[in-house]
């Protein structure tokens, strides 16, 4: 009897009873399906899949997207928007004519879509108006209009440039002496566009100093309403050109002296005499 109780423990020993008792606990079953993984590392993890409460292995980020290229057609209005502004000042557009978006991009050999939009912002900027089934038409300035943008230039900038006087060092007002020569040079060869170009230039490079870009902007914008021409003959002006390009180095030359008083009967008898 004793032989077969031993048998029997035996037996109980090798085989596991059936039923739920039987179901092999998890950790064994992935040892079972590991079988040849390294150690401590179940089969999911060896073919590279995501256990739960293991961290997720890091992607390399994507390649940047490349920008887009600009739009041509856009690089082509703005081209067109600055011819167009130097055949206003240069005066081949008439003020009073009407000039139509097909004959202007015939002039310029492109098609009619960038210079309608070129001349769209020029209506904004106040130098044409639309004329319905036509085209557009130069606008016609009277010297009062003029004299108001005059008048809200020196609102502006005069404040702006007494303050800069007092605080810009003498050097670096020396540093814009190139660019109230090229606003002479401009002048002497009776170069309205070019002069129209380089007065901008100027101011812009003094504003700047005050480190305001709505100022700037501002500044820029009435500037240049201020220069679309009345009717007048450009050859008949040409003294009054000299003499307003020659202020801009009597200007640097009170600036850098730092004499407020000629800074600001300068200032204001520029903004006067621009209005050609």
């Amino acid at each position: 009897m004793e032989q077969g109780a031993a048998r029997e423990r035996a037996t109980e020993r090798t085989y596991p009873p059936s039923g739920d008792a039987a179901r092999v606990p998890e950790q064994a079953r992935g040892a079972e399906q590991g079988r040849g993984t390294e150690p401590g590392r179940s089969a999911e993890q060896a073919r590279g899949e995501h256990t739960h409460g293991e961290p997720v292995a890091a992607r390399p980020a994507p390649a940047p997207v490349p920008a887009p290229r600009p739009v041509q057609r856009h690089s082509v209005r703005d081209q067109i928007l600055e011819a167009l502004r130097t055949a206003l000042v240069g005066g081949e557009l008439v003020p009073g004519e009407v000039y139509s978006g097909p004959a202007l991009a015939e002039r310029f050999g492109v098609s009619a879509t960038p210079v309608r939009e070129a001349m769209q912002r020029l209506a904004v900027e106040g130098a044409v108006e639309v004329v319905p089934n036509r085209g557009f038409r130069v606008i016609e300035r009277t010297p009062r209009e003029l004299a108001e943008l005059a008048e809200v230039r020196a609102l502006i900038e005069v404040p702006v440039m007494l303050r800069l006087a007092r605080t810009v060092p003498a050097a670096r007002w020396a540093e814009l002496r190139p660019l109230a020569e090229a606003t002479g040079a401009a002048a002497a060869r009776g170069d309205r566009a070019r002069y129209a170009e380089t007065d901008r230039a100027f101011h812009r490079a003094v504003l700047a100093l005050a480190g305001n870009e709505q100022l700037l902007s501002i500044a820029d914008d009435l500037h240049r309403r201020s220069q679309w021409p009345l009717i007048s003959v450009p050859a008949l002006r040409h003294g009054e050109l000299v003499a307003d390009a020659a202020e801009h180095t009597a200007l640097l030359d009170a600036l850098i002296a730092q004499d407020l008083q000629v800074v600001q009967s300068l200032v204001r008898e520029h903004f006067a005499g621009s209005e050609y």
